[in-house]
């Protein structure tokens, strides 16, 4: 090696020189990279089985606040965090109901401004999540980079725990829709339906960590709440969202994916769809008829000029 360098001219032994060097380089900055702790923020969490969902305490939550990693806002101990201006953003709780009381924290939501800026679009599955379209639905909205409302129920969430944690993980905002959608016991009087709500909170707390602060009734609102529903709900910590735009998903002629599109285009052409558009599909068992649509209602709706949004305590009522 020593006859082979003393033969090199000195312009040659330059050139080793520097090649050396900048070959040390490389290999020092590659054993430097190696060894650095991954420095990455993760949602992700070992999936809760359907039977830990029912049974094992919350994990421990987030601090209030709007966090990167969960890309929603979590409520502070007062609620005076959710005056939003991005429809954007789910928000949830930290504490239950029966927690906010406990250690004597509001439980009453604040009277918030309804976000009216631009022409927004809600798209909200309702009856979830089950193991077949749920999933579906979500791979179309993740693949479209479209953020969605999904009212679930406490007997399926409790069913399919990695589903809700999928919903959450991929930011779309998650809502209570009742443990059963049993419409005898649950509008037997105010205090079942609050507690049949209290009841899906902690199942879905158990699985994410937050609860919800948004609700659906099922079957709406018209016909099951009367005028003195209206004080409870908010003072309870919820606002309630019915639709304005529906696909008929759940008529019971079996109607298919073409009629759901066309409900749709032509609900969002009326003029109490004109700025707020809130669309009732489902995504539990038996429709498939809705996956297949899912595509061409979002093309629909992007070519309108509408953008995509989340319910929250301060998205617009639909009517």
């Amino acid at each position: 090696m020593l006859d082979f360098w003393n033969h090199l001219t000195p312009q040659k032994r330059l050139l080793y020189g520097l090649a050396i060097i900048i070959w040390l380089l490389i290999i020092g900055i590659c054993a430097w990279r190696y060894l650095q702790p991954a420095a990455t923020v993760s949602n992700d969490s070992e999936p809760v089985t359907s039977t830990e969902a029912a049974d094992t305490p919350a994990p421990d939550a987030p601090e209030a606040s709007t966090s990167n990693a969960t890309a929603a806002v979590l409520a502070d101990d007062t609620f005076s965090n959710l005056q939003l201006t991005d429809p954007t953003l789910p928000v949830y709780d930290t504490h239950t109901r029966a927690e906010r009381q406990q250690q004597g924290l509001p439980t009453a939501l604040p009277q918030l401004k309804p976000y009216h800026e631009g022409k927004v679009v809600y798209l909200t599955f309702d009856d979830g999540p089950d193991g077949v379209n749920t999933p579906a639905i979500l791979n179309i909205l993740r693949d479209n980079h479209v953020p969605a409302t999904f009212y679930v129920l406490g007997k399926a969430a409790a069913a399919h725990p990695d589903m809700v944690q999928r919903m959450f993980a991929e930011h779309h905002a998650i809502g209570n829709h009742s443990y059963d959608h049993d419409y005898g016991h649950l509008y037997a009087s105010h205090d079942a339906f609050l507690q049949e709500m209290a009841k899906t909170d902690d199942i879905i707390k158990r699985i994410i960590g937050v609860r919800p602060l948004i609700l659906r009734a099922p079957g709406g609102i018209i016909g099951h709440f009367g005028q003195s529903w209206w004080p409870t709900l908010p003072s309870y910590g919820y606002v309630e969202h019915d639709w304005n735009v529906s696909s008929a998903d759940a008529a019971p002629n079996h109607p298919v994916a073409q009629n759901f599109i066309d409900n749709i285009n032509y609900g969002t052409d009326q003029p109490v769809a004109a700025h707020t558009a809130i669309i009732l599909m489902h995504c539990s068992d038996g429709h498939e008829e809705t996956v297949k649509a899912l595509p061409e209602i979002i093309r629909i709706l992007r070519e309108k000029g509408y953008t995509f949004g989340v319910i929250t305590p301060m998205t617009p009522q639909p009517w």
